[in-house]
């Protein structure tokens, strides 16, 4: 049995696995430039943010329905149950997909097919986040939101991805203080490729209430100071750190250091289809790489469910902590 968990950095199109999107190419005649899987597979191997980006936005090409969203996050929710997770926050890119044609109504209603039944099919509850990329303009972030506004009884809060050298927090000044306006939570990317600076920016600027990455907050010992005072969740994925060359290697990683400066953070999964894991396997990865003790990883699955947007339902939130504190290790942990 793992270790129970939340999951609060995940990208529900960093969930396609090979298979499923050659399934979906099938279902709506969308010619991928691969033979097979294996080959799709091998294509997975990146040098770079961009790199990953770039595969990642030409897969998209073969999510068309609402069927095709809801098939896209009922396979991961399986996959996360299997994990350990019982709660997930949820990101969605809308403008990937609006520029391809396919409308907003489509994406959301289609994920939520498959989220409004996680609890019943999987034992999972969930929370959907909706990301602007940073790569586009602030007018369409804004747009973006304006579009979303019919659907806000199934979104929980908005968020920041894509590449972020060259495109600070503060572009988003606006659409986050709309976004505040209707009463949504907010998080951001920040400090995962660009520097510490950032991470200030969305806390300052865009009024972030969890870092995403924030990995390069260690570069700035004041930084740190400020996110341990006031508690500011950092959600790290280490894998995709890796195969993105955030770090060289997972024994590198500065997981360890930040726990020990008392920093809140998490661990998740970010891309899973494409960085090789997903979050009980990034939990295994920084325990073997990275020594963590049994209670180390009882902290770091107890700061998921501290960092999660849970408000709602603190019964929920504690009734998972409960589970946290009553878990048995293993000869492994999980």
């Amino acid at each position: 049995m793992p270790l129970p968990k939340a999951e609060l950095h995940l990208h529900i199109e960093g969930t396609l696995e090979p298979e499923l999107a050659f399934e979906l190419a099938a279902r709506n005649g969308v010619a991928l430039p691969y033979a097979d899987t294996d080959e799709l597979r091998e294509a997975y191997r990146f040098e770079d943010l961009q790199s990953f980006l770039n595969l990642y936005y030409e897969l998209m090409a073969v999510l068309r329905t609402e069927q095709d969203f809801a098939d896209l996050a009922d396979a991961y929710l399986a996959r996360a149950a299997a994990q350990g997770v019982r709660h997930a926050e949820i990101f969605f890119d809308p403008q990937a997909h609006l520029a391809r044609g396919v409308a907003m109504g489509t994406v959301v209603d289609g994920l939520w097919r498959a989220l409004g039944r996680s609890e019943e099919n999987h034992g999972v509850s969930t929370r959907l986040i909706l990301c602007f990329l940073r790569d586009e303009s602030a007018e369409s972030a804004l747009e973006t939101l304006e579009a979303a506004r019919p659907y806000l009884d199934r979104i929980t809060g908005v968020g920041l991805d894509s590449a972020e050298v060259g495109h600070p927090p503060a572009k988003f000044r606006e659409v986050y203080e709309a976004a505040a306006a209707l009463g949504l939570r907010r998080v951001a990317h920040a400090g995962e490729e660009g520097p510490p600076e950032y991470i200030t920016e969305a806390l300052d600027v865009l009024g972030v209430e969890r870092v995403d990455h924030g990995l390069r907050c260690m570069e700035d010992p004041a930084l740190v100071e400020r996110l341990v005072r006031e508690r500011v969740p950092l959600t790290l994925c280490p894998l995709s750190n890796v195969r993105l060359r955030a770090v060289d290697v997972l024994a590198d990683h500065p997981l360890p250091a930040m726990l020990d400066a008392g920093l809140l953070c998490t661990v998740n999964s970010d891309d899973p289809a494409y960085f090789g894991g997903y979050v009980a396997d990034n939990y295994h990865a920084v325990r073997d790489a990275l020594g963590l003790t049994r209670e180390q990883m009882r902290e770091l699955a107890r700061n998921s469910f501290r960092a999660s947007f849970l408000e709602d339902d603190e019964e929920r939130r504690t009734r998972y902590l409960a589970e946290v504190e009553a878990y048995e290790f293993g000869g492994a942990v999980s």
